[in-house]
């Protein structure tokens, strides 16, 4: 199958047996626990929803299909995913190497949380295959990149870095959640692991909070399924039910995404107000050939720095109508938000500032509406913020 079959059909084949009443759509299996007939023999294998659901399971039979893995497991958000694989790999004395322009939420949890039980962590340029060798140590069991990062844009070569990883035996992660599997497939590029917040483009409608890890490695699946279990971050039915049918139209949502953001990109990339423009698709990023390469296309998000600093980006955030002033991306509607004083508050400000998160930075996540309205939308900021 080619993905858009598969975003409609894997793991929700009608069932025609007897007393099945064939259903398009998976069932919405809200029920706590499942009945049996006799001990030892659970109906279907079902005993407990934490344990395992039916529609959760056809979610996970789905999200595997999408990154061309085996496995895939659904939790209760982004960051419960990255809890649950980190709890499955590592133990004390561990070390971690990690991209340094990573979401403000997943660093905040390496350094706020993991740290106390005494595994390290270093954040490395992963732009670049030497700066990421030097950062390994003996102890190093994960290398964890983000690609393209939140909010910089920046990208990893991860076929290469996987090769590197892979000859000192650790780990390879990816957080897939700004490309999407549909622009790209860490796994068929030599990672051992895709994550995603299913929260953004996989659900799409910004009505259900979650998380993904999908992989192809049986043995390291039947840790993470332990810990799923054992651990209980799971994701509930009714928002497995609603990520099953949001990621039926991801691939015609990132088509409209990405060609809506590249107009965008080139609008702001063209005012005279906009210091900088970051986004893969324009060839001034500096991984644009990469992006070329490694992804099937550009995606939804853009971010730009303005003139004048946090003043003029408080004027034009509270200015746009069009674009909500909120946190989170991915979904149907344009999002703006400040990463230094929203999703990276978390991050120390000398962090930002080596980084480059500046307090004139913005990022757009760019909706699928009519984007001369969203052009419009931003002009229109643009004009409040800086009258002639």
């Amino acid at each position: 199958m080619k993905f858009s079959t598969k975003a409609v059909h894997i793991g929700e084949k009608p069932d025609f047996s007897d007393g099945a009443s064939g259903d398009v759509v998976v069932p919405l299996h809200l029920s706590a626990t499942f009945a049996r007939r006799e001990i030892g023999k659970p109906t279907g294998g079902y005993e407990y929803s934490r344990s395992g659901n039916p529609t959760r399971n056809a979610l996970e039979k789905k999200l595997a299909a999408l990154e061309g893995a085996e496995y895939g497991l659904a939790f209760a958000s982004g960051l419960a995913a990255e809890t649950t694989l980190l709890l499955s790999l590592l133990k004390s004395g561990d070390h971690v190497v990690a991209s340094d322009d990573i979401y403000g939420g997943t660093r905040r949890l390496f350094a706020s949380i993991f740290e106390k039980f005494g595994i390290g962590f270093t954040y490395a340029d992963t732009t670049g295959a030497a700066a990421v060798v030097r950062a390994f140590r003996k102890n190093t069991r994960l290398l964890f990149l983000e690609t393209p990062t939140n909010p910089l844009l920046k990208l990893s070569d991860i076929q290469t870095l996987s090769q590197l990883a892979h000859e000192r035996s650790i780990t390879v992660a990816v957080d897939n959640t700004f490309a999407s599997p549909y622009l790209q497939q860490p796994i068929l590029l030599g990672a051992d692991i895709a994550l995603h917040s299913t929260t953004k483009y996989i659900n799409g409608h910004s009505d259900s909070v979650g998380g993904a890890i999908m992989l192809s490695d049986s043995q390291l699946h039947k840790q993470l399924r332990f810990f799923q279990n054992a651990a209980g971050a799971i994701l509930s039915p009714f928002d497995s039910f609603l990520t099953l049918r949001g990621i039926k139209t991801l691939a015609v949502r990132m088509e409209k995404h990405s060609s809506n953001a590249m107009e965008i990109a080139e609008f702001l990339s063209s005012h005279q107000k906009v210091k900088s423009t970051i986004y893969p698709g324009l060839p001034s990023h500096p991984q644009h050939e990469l992006a070329k390469r490694q992804m099937m296309g550009f995606g939804g998000i853009i971010s730009f720095e303005i003139q004048g600093g946090l003043p003029s980006a408080r004027k034009f955030l509270s200015s746009l109508e069009l674009f909500h002033l909120a946190e989170s991306l991915g979904g149907v509607e344009s999002l703006a938000e400040h990463p230094a004083s929203m999703t990276h508050a978390s991050v120390p400000a000398s962090a930002r500032k080596k980084l480059g998160i500046t307090d004139s930075l913005i990022r757009l996540s760019v909706g699928i509406e009519d984007v001369p309205d969203l052009i419009d939308d931003l002009n229109s900021a643009l004009s409040i913020t800086y009258p002639k």
